[in-house]
């Protein structure tokens, strides 16, 4: 259907759809490219805005505060767009378009033993992401449902590679209530890739966890939980190597719709219809079909 003919409203739904599904790190090449097909300013400016903050809170994109990594997430969203941070107690907007913080205020937060809780978590955490992370940030956060008291924990690295056709992010979740004895933590680990030189490929992993921590005191609390990370998060990278490595050519060929030969060189096409003396224009349909006819050789 040609955008010339739908309603605003059908092109705000169209708008928002597909921004939403831009991969992480290709936000804003998705939003220029939009803007060149729309050619409504206000439209997409708004539109860009709704869906950048839905963007941020979906990849937990990193941000730094005075020096400290914040993560972006639905956890700390305050609503009107608004985001806080724990660590430098700040509410804040978010222009991903921009990649600039906007309407910066002071929000004050309650100083209990959860609190102390989370600032020790985050130290823990700290250590092990820095660790094993190139470039990895984490959070803490504390959240209060019905009365109880609940941290949860954001873990996200990425490597964004536009100039070579690719970008990845790895990012985790975990969530655990704070009680006396005995507590379950829930996690999961999600990664994607796009790969995007010679072929458009997504991929998609992800892994939920459950398990339980015995709790004695802070400091012991929060090196437990920084090993229970540690420990799910390596089993996931392991199980992740071990399913590429089975994804042999005999399995690609499987799943393709054709079986076609795996070389993994690429073909020079140019270079094949030149050797054969093909006029590209005038002649366009005699070298599609001699195209075809090569492919049909090869394979």
């Amino acid at each position: 259907m040609a955008l010339s003919i739908l309603s605003r409203k059908e092109k705000e739904i169209v708008i928002r759809r597909l921004l939403i599904q831009a991969p992480p790190g290709e936000f804003v090449n998705a939003f220029d490219d939009l803007c060149l097909l729309i050619r409504d300013e206000k439209l997409m400016h708004h539109q860009g805005e709704c869906a950048g903050h839905q963007h941020c809170q979906k990849y937990c994109v990193p941000l730094c505060i005075d020096g400290n990594p914040v993560l972006l997430s639905h956890h700390n969203v305050m609503g009107d767009y608004r985001f806080f941070d724990h660590q430098s107690k700040l509410s804040f907007r978010f222009d991903l378009l921009q990649n600039q913080l906007k309407d910066i205020k002071s929000h004050g937060i309650i100083r209990n033993e959860t609190e102390y809780l989370r600032a020790v978590v985050l130290c823990a955490l700290k250590l092990y992401v820095n660790d094993h992370f190139p470039a990895g940030n984490c959070n803490v956060l504390r959240k209060t449902i019905k009365n109880k008291d609940f941290l949860i924990a954001c873990i996200e690295d990425h490597s964004y590679e536009t100039g070579g056709c690719w970008n990845g992010l790895w990012k985790s979740k975990w969530i655990f209530q704070v009680n006396p004895f005995l507590t379950l933590v829930t996690g999961r680990i999600f990664v994607q890739a796009h790969f995007f030189r010679c072929v458009n490929l997504h991929i998609e992993i992800s892994k939920d966890v459950k398990e339980s921590l015995e709790i004695v005191n802070q400091a012991q609390l929060a090196l437990s939980f920084a090993r229970l990370v540690e420990e799910q998060e390596n089993k996931f990278q392991t199980a992740v190597f071990e399913e590429l490595q089975e994804l042999s050519n005999e399995v690609l060929k499987k799943i393709l719709r054709r079986d076609l030969p795996v070389t993994r060189t690429l073909i020079d096409w140019q270079r094949i219809l030149s050797d054969l003396n093909l006029v590209m224009y005038p002649k366009l349909g005699y070298v599609i079909y001699s195209r075809s006819v090569l492919c049909n050789w090869i394979i």
